[in-house]
C-alpha cells in the first residue's frame, strides 16, 4: 500500500491550521506549509498561534523544487484557488494525492484539469467551528474529513490516506457515494453561510429560532432541485441531516462566510449561489432565493471596501 510521510498544506487559515495543528502534534516533521516568501515572513515573525499554543511549522517557499509530496491538502478559499494550485506546482509528483478541502463542487475538477484526475480525491470537512482572527485560530470540534471517489482504479489512494488519518487522530468518514455527499455539504453551505452572513447570525440563531431554518431551507432545496436534474440523490430529507449537524456545533461559532464579512475580506459567494444561479439557468430551474442572496452579499462586499 502506498505510504504518506510527507505532507503539505497551501492555505493556513481556519481549516488548514487546525488540520496542521494535528498533523504537527502527531509529527513535526510529517507537516510543511506552502506559501510565498512574504506570507513565510509574516508567520515566523507573528507566529501561529492555534487553540492558544504556539506551531513553528515547517514552511516551503512556493519557488523551492527540492520538495515533493506524499499528500497535499488544499484549504484556500474558491477565489484564491487558482494562485493555490500554481503555488502547489513543484511540490506535486507522480504519484501525490490531493484533496482540495475547498465548499463547493466545482475544485476538484479543476485541480483534476491541471493535475490529472488521477491525483485527486474528493474531499469536504463538516462540523468544523474553527474561527481565524489575524493569526490567531481556535476551534473546539474538529469535525469530520469526508474523501474518497468512485473511480475504483483509485482506491487504493483512498487506503492510504485512511492510514495517515489513522495515525494522526484526524477523523474521517469515507462515504458511499462520495459526489452525493459532496452536493449535500455543497446544499448545507449555500443555506447556512449565505443566510448567516446576511443575518449576522452564529450556529446559535439557527439552533434556536425556526425562521432563520426557514431561511436557510428555501436557499438549499433550489439546489436539492438542482440536483434532481443532474441525476443526483438529495431531497428534503437531506436539509434536515443539516440541522442534526449544526446543533452539535457550540452557539458561538460562525461559518466562514460571516467571519469573511466580519473581516471585510472577499466571500465564496461566487462559488455558491453564483453556481447555484449558473445551474440553474443550465437546467431550467428558476433560483429566486440564490438570486436575492447573490446580490445581497455582493452588496456587503462593495460596503465593506
Amino acid at each position: 500500500m502506498k505510504k504518506i510521510d510527507k505532507v503539505y498544506i497551501s492555505g493556513l487559515g481556519a481549516v488548514g491550521g487546525a488540520y496542521g495543528s494535528i498533523f504537527f502534534n502527531h509529527n513535526p516533521e510529517s507537516i510543511t506549509v506552502i506559501a510565498d516568501k512574504n506570507r513565510i515572513a509574516g508567520y515566523r515573525k507573528n507566529g501561529i498561534v492555534i487553540n492558544n499554543n504556539i506551531y513553528p511549522f515547517n514552511y516551503s517557499s512556493t519557488e523551492e523544487k527540492n520538495h515533493k509530496a506524499d499528500l497535499i491538502l488544499i484549504a484556500v478559499k474558491y477565489h484564491q484557488l487558482e494562485q493555490a494550485l500554481k503555488d502547489i506546482k513543484n511540490f506535486v509528483k507522480e504519484d501525490t494525492i490531493i484533496l482540495s478541502l475547498l465548499n463547493g463542487i466545482t475544485s476538484e475538477e479543476i485541480t483534476g484539469k491541471m493535475y490529472g484526475e488521477d491525483k485527486v480525491l474528493h474531499s469536504f470537512v463538516v462540523g468544523i467551528d474553527s474561527v481565524r482572527e489575524d493569526t490567531k485560530i481556535n476551534f473546539s470540534n474538529i469535525g469530520k474529513l469526508f474523501f474518497g471517489t468512485n473511480a475504483e482504479n483509485l482506491k487504493y489512494k483512498v487506503d492510504a490516506v485512511k492510514d495517515f488519518f489513522d495515525k494522526t487522530g484526524v477523523p474521517y468518514i469515507v462515504p458511499q457515494d462520495i459526489i452525493r455527499e459532496l452536493w449535500w455539504k455543497f446544499m448545507m453551505n449555500v443555506g447556512l453561510n449565505q443566510v448567516s452572513a446576511i443575518l449576522n447570525a452564529g450556529y446559535g440563531v439557527f439552533q434556536s429560532i425556526k425562521e432563520s431554518r426557514d431561511l436557510m431551507e428555501s436557499a438549499s432545496m433550489e439546489v436539492v432541485y438542482i440536483a434532481e436534474k443532474a441525476g443526483i440523490n438529495l431531497s428534503r430529507d437531506d436539509i434536515s441531516k443539516c440541522f442534526e449537524i449544526i446543533n452539535t456545533l457550540s452557539p458561538a461559532g460562525e461559518t466562514s462566510m460571516l467571519q469573511d464579512i466580519k473581516a471585510r475580506r472577499k466571500t465564496e459567494v461566487e462559488m455558491f449561489s453564483g453556481t447555484v444561479i449558473e445551474l440553474g439557468e443550465k437546467y431550467n430551474i428558476n433560483t429566486p432565493v440564490n438570486n436575492m442572496l447573490f446580490k445581497m452579499i455582493k452588496t456587503l462586499e462593495q460596503m465593506n471596501n
